[in-house]
Protein backbone atom coordinates (compact mmCIF):
# COMPACT_ATOMS: atom_id res chain seq x y z
CA UNK A 1 0.00 0.00 0.00
CA UNK A 2 1.56 3.75 -0.43
CA UNK A 3 2.21 5.49 2.11
CA UNK A 4 -0.52 7.64 4.04
CA UNK A 5 0.87 11.20 3.86
CA UNK A 6 0.23 13.05 7.06
CA UNK A 7 -0.07 16.77 7.54
CA UNK A 8 0.39 17.69 11.97
CA UNK A 9 -1.25 21.21 13.03
CA UNK A 10 0.08 21.82 16.30
CA UNK A 11 1.72 25.52 17.79
CA UNK A 12 4.15 23.59 20.44
CA UNK A 13 7.26 22.65 18.60
CA UNK A 14 8.07 20.02 21.18
CA UNK A 15 4.24 18.14 20.40
CA UNK A 16 4.50 18.75 17.10
CA UNK A 17 7.99 16.63 17.55
CA UNK A 18 6.40 13.84 19.59
CA UNK A 19 3.58 13.65 17.16
CA UNK A 20 5.95 13.44 13.51
CA UNK A 21 8.23 10.76 15.61
CA UNK A 22 5.14 8.84 16.64
CA UNK A 23 3.62 8.72 13.43
CA UNK A 24 6.56 7.89 11.79
CA UNK A 25 7.44 4.79 13.69
CA UNK A 26 4.09 3.30 12.52
CA UNK A 27 4.86 1.26 8.82
CA UNK A 28 2.90 3.07 6.29
CA UNK A 29 2.56 6.66 7.41
CA UNK A 30 4.98 9.74 6.69
CA UNK A 31 4.29 13.19 7.66
CA UNK A 32 5.27 15.78 4.95
CA UNK A 33 4.60 18.88 6.24
CA UNK A 34 3.95 21.10 9.67
CA UNK A 35 2.26 23.95 10.38
CA UNK A 36 1.74 25.97 13.79
CA UNK A 37 -1.75 27.45 13.37
CA UNK A 38 -5.21 27.15 11.97
CA UNK A 39 -4.49 29.55 9.01
CA UNK A 40 -1.37 28.02 7.86
CA UNK A 41 -2.41 24.20 8.46
CA UNK A 42 -5.62 25.44 5.89
CA UNK A 43 -2.96 26.63 3.11
CA UNK A 44 -0.48 23.25 3.88
CA UNK A 45 -3.84 21.09 3.17
CA UNK A 46 -4.17 23.00 0.29
CA UNK A 47 -0.38 22.72 -1.15
CA UNK A 48 0.44 19.02 0.24
CA UNK A 49 -2.97 17.18 -0.03
CA UNK A 50 -2.18 15.06 2.75
CA UNK A 51 -4.52 11.72 3.37
CA UNK A 52 -4.54 12.37 7.32
CA UNK A 53 -4.04 15.90 9.59
CA UNK A 54 -3.56 15.47 12.91
CA UNK A 55 -4.63 18.68 14.51
CA UNK A 56 -4.80 20.47 18.00
CA UNK A 57 -7.56 22.62 19.14
CA UNK A 58 -6.10 25.30 21.56
CA UNK A 59 -4.08 27.44 18.45
CA UNK A 60 -3.85 31.14 18.22
CA UNK A 61 -4.78 32.92 15.03
CA UNK A 62 -7.63 30.30 14.23
CA UNK A 63 -8.32 27.46 16.45
CA UNK A 64 -8.95 23.65 15.65
CA UNK A 65 -12.88 24.05 15.53
CA UNK A 66 -13.04 26.77 13.31
CA UNK A 67 -10.27 25.02 11.29
CA UNK A 68 -12.86 21.99 11.00
CA UNK A 69 -15.45 24.01 9.88
CA UNK A 70 -13.34 25.45 7.21
CA UNK A 71 -11.88 21.96 6.16
CA UNK A 72 -15.45 20.51 5.76
CA UNK A 73 -16.75 24.13 3.96
CA UNK A 74 -13.89 24.00 1.17
CA UNK A 75 -14.61 20.55 0.66
CA UNK A 76 -11.18 19.58 1.27
CA UNK A 77 -10.68 15.43 0.85
CA UNK A 78 -8.56 15.06 3.75
CA UNK A 79 -9.33 13.17 7.55
CA UNK A 80 -8.99 14.46 10.73
CA UNK A 81 -7.70 13.20 13.83
CA UNK A 82 -7.75 15.83 16.95
CA UNK A 83 -4.66 15.58 19.22
CA UNK A 84 -5.45 17.86 22.46
CA UNK A 85 -5.98 18.68 26.18
CA UNK A 86 -9.65 19.61 25.52
CA UNK A 87 -11.80 16.93 27.08
CA UNK A 88 -15.21 19.23 28.14
CA UNK A 89 -18.33 17.43 26.82
CA UNK A 90 -18.80 20.93 24.39
CA UNK A 91 -15.52 20.59 22.32
CA UNK A 92 -16.38 16.81 22.06
CA UNK A 93 -19.30 17.35 20.59
CA UNK A 94 -18.37 20.70 18.35
CA UNK A 95 -15.92 17.83 16.90
CA UNK A 96 -17.78 14.61 16.87
CA UNK A 97 -20.22 16.52 14.15
CA UNK A 98 -17.74 17.91 12.44
CA UNK A 99 -16.70 14.34 11.33
CA UNK A 100 -13.09 13.54 13.08
CA UNK A 101 -11.97 10.13 12.55
CA UNK A 102 -10.62 9.62 15.91
CA UNK A 103 -10.20 12.28 19.44
CA UNK A 104 -7.00 11.64 21.56
CA UNK A 105 -6.32 13.83 24.89
CA UNK A 106 -2.95 14.62 25.83
CA UNK A 107 -0.61 13.39 27.58
CA UNK A 108 -0.81 10.34 24.70
CA UNK A 109 1.24 7.32 24.49
CA UNK A 110 2.74 5.73 21.54
CA UNK A 111 0.08 2.81 21.67
CA UNK A 112 -2.75 4.78 21.75
CA UNK A 113 -1.29 6.66 18.22
CA UNK A 114 0.05 3.35 16.85
CA UNK A 115 -3.97 2.20 17.48
CA UNK A 116 -5.42 4.52 15.45
CA UNK A 117 -3.11 4.67 13.01
CA UNK A 118 -3.72 1.04 12.68
CA UNK A 119 -7.05 1.65 12.13
CA UNK A 120 -6.89 4.06 9.91
CA UNK A 121 -4.77 2.06 7.44
CA UNK A 122 -8.20 -0.21 7.68
CA UNK A 123 -10.33 1.77 7.27
CA UNK A 124 -8.25 3.11 4.07
CA UNK A 125 -7.53 -0.20 2.81
CA UNK A 126 -11.75 -0.94 2.92
CA UNK A 127 -12.53 2.29 1.22
CA UNK A 128 -10.16 2.30 -1.80
CA UNK A 129 -11.94 -0.90 -3.12
CA UNK A 130 -15.18 0.17 -5.54
CA UNK A 131 -17.01 -2.32 -4.60
CA UNK A 132 -20.98 -2.91 -3.08
CA UNK A 133 -20.72 -3.55 1.07
CA UNK A 134 -22.12 -5.69 3.55
CA UNK A 135 -23.73 -4.21 6.57
CA UNK A 136 -20.62 -6.39 8.54
CA UNK A 137 -18.21 -4.43 6.65
CA UNK A 138 -20.46 -0.70 7.21
CA UNK A 139 -19.69 -1.55 10.83
CA UNK A 140 -16.78 -2.06 10.81
CA UNK A 141 -15.81 1.08 8.56
CA UNK A 142 -18.09 3.15 11.49
CA UNK A 143 -16.34 1.01 14.20
CA UNK A 144 -19.50 -0.36 15.42
CA UNK A 145 -19.10 -3.70 17.41
CA UNK A 146 -21.72 -5.81 18.99
CA UNK A 147 -21.79 -8.63 20.91
CA UNK A 148 -20.93 -11.40 18.43
CA UNK A 149 -17.59 -8.87 16.76
CA UNK A 150 -16.23 -8.66 20.29
CA UNK A 151 -14.13 -11.61 22.14
CA UNK A 152 -16.57 -13.84 23.73
CA UNK A 153 -15.79 -12.99 27.65
CA UNK A 154 -19.11 -14.51 28.62
CA UNK A 155 -17.78 -16.29 31.49
CA UNK A 156 -15.37 -13.08 32.16
CA UNK A 157 -17.22 -10.35 31.73
CA UNK A 158 -20.75 -11.15 32.41
CA UNK A 159 -20.60 -10.63 36.23
CA UNK A 160 -18.13 -9.29 39.40
CA UNK A 161 -18.90 -12.30 40.75
CA UNK A 162 -17.23 -14.34 38.15
CA UNK A 163 -13.96 -12.56 38.26
CA UNK A 164 -10.94 -13.08 41.11
CA UNK A 165 -10.59 -10.79 43.99
CA UNK A 166 -10.06 -7.33 43.29
CA UNK A 167 -10.52 -7.51 39.89
CA UNK A 168 -12.77 -4.90 38.34
CA UNK A 169 -15.01 -5.84 34.52
CA UNK A 170 -14.49 -2.06 33.44
CA UNK A 171 -11.12 -2.69 34.18
CA UNK A 172 -10.99 -5.79 32.27
CA UNK A 173 -12.67 -4.95 29.10
CA UNK A 174 -10.04 -1.92 28.63
CA UNK A 175 -7.43 -4.46 28.64
CA UNK A 176 -9.54 -6.49 26.18
CA UNK A 177 -10.58 -3.61 23.64
CA UNK A 178 -6.64 -2.21 23.68
CA UNK A 179 -5.24 -5.71 22.94
CA UNK A 180 -7.42 -5.97 20.26
CA UNK A 181 -6.93 -2.20 18.51
CA UNK A 182 -3.31 -3.14 18.36
CA UNK A 183 -0.72 -6.04 17.34
CA UNK A 184 0.20 -7.20 20.44
CA UNK A 185 1.50 -5.44 23.57
CA UNK A 186 4.04 -6.32 26.48
CA UNK A 187 2.15 -5.42 30.00
CA UNK A 188 3.76 -2.30 30.23
CA UNK A 189 2.33 -0.92 27.03
CA UNK A 190 -0.96 -1.88 27.90
CA UNK A 191 -0.66 0.16 31.30
CA UNK A 192 0.78 3.08 29.45
CA UNK A 193 -2.17 2.86 26.90
CA UNK A 194 -5.30 2.72 29.82
CA UNK A 195 -3.48 4.06 32.06
CA UNK A 196 -3.41 1.57 35.04
CA UNK A 197 0.04 0.34 37.01
CA UNK A 198 1.71 -1.76 35.29
CA UNK A 199 1.43 -4.89 37.72
CA UNK A 200 -2.14 -4.27 37.65
CA UNK A 201 -2.17 -4.68 33.46
CA UNK A 202 0.16 -8.21 34.52
CA UNK A 203 -2.22 -9.53 36.53
CA UNK A 204 -5.14 -9.10 34.13
CA UNK A 205 -2.91 -10.43 31.32
CA UNK A 206 -2.25 -13.14 32.95
CA UNK A 207 -5.87 -13.86 34.39
CA UNK A 208 -6.94 -13.38 30.31
CA UNK A 209 -4.40 -16.15 29.02
CA UNK A 210 -5.04 -18.52 31.46
CA UNK A 211 -8.99 -18.60 30.77
CA UNK A 212 -7.51 -18.64 26.99
CA UNK A 213 -9.05 -15.36 25.86
CA UNK A 214 -5.71 -14.27 24.22
CA UNK A 215 -2.49 -15.37 23.25
CA UNK A 216 1.09 -14.74 24.54
CA UNK A 217 4.63 -15.20 22.91
CA UNK A 218 7.89 -14.68 24.64
CA UNK A 219 9.68 -11.37 22.43
CA UNK A 220 13.85 -12.06 22.74
CA UNK A 221 15.31 -8.49 21.47
CA UNK A 222 18.65 -8.74 22.32
CA UNK A 223 20.11 -8.01 25.77
CA UNK A 224 18.23 -7.84 28.89
CA UNK A 225 14.95 -10.14 29.74
CA UNK A 226 12.47 -11.46 27.23
CA UNK A 227 9.27 -9.58 27.16
CA UNK A 228 5.58 -11.12 27.27
CA UNK A 229 3.83 -9.98 24.35
CA UNK A 230 0.00 -10.37 24.17
CA UNK A 231 -2.60 -10.47 21.15
CA UNK A 232 -5.97 -10.80 21.39
CA UNK A 233 -7.80 -13.86 19.14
Amino acid sequence: MAQIKVLLIEDDPMVREVNRQFIEKVEHFQVIGQASNGLEGITQIRHHQPDLVFMDIFMPEQDGITSLRKIRELDLPVDVITVTAANDMETVKQVLHLGVFDYIMKPFSFERVKGTLDNYLRFKKQTQIERELTQGELDQLFHYRDEKNNIELSHTLQSEKNLPKGFNRTTLEKVVHFLQSVDGASAEEVASGIGIARVTARRYLDYLEKQEEITMDVHYGGIGRPINYYFSK
